[in-house]
């Protein structure tokens, strides 16, 4: 298995620029992993392949605002990506893991201004957030610890708000519109992630009422998606990449709604890939069984030869070529049919990636 194995070519005017509106009015690729049949359907037909009693399990987890522009004292601009907070390091919070540029510019001791509204912001504004770098991320590419401290009065959540924009990836280039649309419907109020769980980002009021109607279950774990999402294996061998760490939660609630699914005879649906690997990641070898998980880390790395001991569906999004999610897919259908079922897609002219169309594996 090489990495290489997981690519494919992406016409850049096949990746989505912004969401499908209504959400739900997007394409639906059923793939079928028992005959590799696939079907061409659209999101609100999802409960067309459901049952009554099976599960859908999401990641209610929320993006924070945690794109950061400001400058340096000298002038030059600074963009600080918020990945982490560091608890253990500053019990109120002040210290994060981030990601800087330009990171060869940006050493420790270096000091970061921030005015509300970043770079639209008027040059007399008040600086409201002030950050130092107090040291680097040991094997992260632009990595960095990096203390911040509100100003103007304002706590530090409301200084990231008021200078801070929702990251969406890096190939998203054009989308000016409501940054609510990179949330799902479902989110909690509090915001963890750098990057939201696209599968998710599909659904509608409307569209759960309907599934929850038909009998369908819904239980909601959280993963926080960290930047490491996007990042692409570079390595030939992917067994020698490493998944950097994501906190996650499986309550005592979510592992006895599995069980009982699986007791009645119904299949668990996760929705997205961070799904999965919050279910995944709370099965416990030893017992056989799910075990509740809260506040717990993961750097679970599925991949073609893993074990899928809890979920039996999939509603996911077209991936990025050569990334962990690819060979993840692959894992719970099998490299060729993905490989297939991406080619299809492509020649549909489906729309790709975080604000794309779905795909449902069953």
């Amino acid at each position: 298995m090489r990495t290489s194995d997981f690519d494919y070519d992406l016409p850049d005017e096949l990746i989505a620029q912004a969401p499908a509106e209504p959400r739900d009015s997007c394409r639906l690729l059923v793939l079928h992993r028992d005959s590799g049949a696939i079907e061409h359907r659209r999101f609100f037909e999802l409960g067309d392949y459901l049952e009554p009693g099976d599960l859908l399990v999401a990641n209610r987890t929320r993006v924070l605002p945690a794109r950061l522009v400001g400058h340096k004292p000298t002038g030059g601009v600074a963009q600080t990506l918020l990945l982490r907070r560091r608890e253990d390091l500053d019990a109120m919070g002040g210290v994060w893991e981030c990601l800087v540029h330009p990171g060869k510019r940006l050493r420790v001791g270096a000091r970061i201004e921030y005015r509300a509204g970043g770079l639209l912001a008027p040059q007399n504004a008040d600086v409201v957030l002030v950050a130092e770098v107090l040291d680097f991320v040991e094997g992260s590419r632009g990595g960095r610890l990096v203390r911040f401290e509100p100003q103007a009065g304002l706590t530090l959540d409301a200084a990231i708000h008021a200078v801070g924009n929702v990251p969406l990836p890096p190939y998203i280039t054009s989308y000016e519109g409501d940054p609510e649309k990179y949330q799902t419907v479902y989110a909690m109020r509090e915001e963890h992630s750098a990057a939201a769980p696209t599968a998710g980002l599909h659904f509608t009021p409307e569209l759960l009422a309907s599934l929850r109607e038909a009998g369908i279950g819904w239980a909601e774990v959280e993963l926080e998606v960290g930047i490491d999402t996007f990042r692409l294996v570079e390595e030939d061998d992917p067994t020698q990449h490493v998944i950097h760490t994501e906190r996650y939660h499986v309550s005592q609630q979510v592992v006895d709604a599995v069980r009982a699914t699986k007791e009645a005879g119904h299949r668990v649906i996760a929705v997205g890939t961070t799904s999965v690997r919050s279910l995944e990641s709370a099965w416990d070898e030893g017992a056989g069984a799910m075990v509740a998980r809260e506040n717990a880390t993961t750097n679970l790395f599925l991949m073609p030869g893993s074990d899928f001991h809890v979920v039996d569906a999939m509603v996911t999004n077209f991936h990025v070529p050569r990334s962990t999610l690819m060979m993840l897919v692959s894992a719970f259908a099998t490299r060729e049919q993905i490989m297939d079922a991406y080619a299809e897609a492509i020649a549909n002219r489906y729309r790709m990636l975080s604000f794309g169309d779905a795909m449902l594996i069953v």
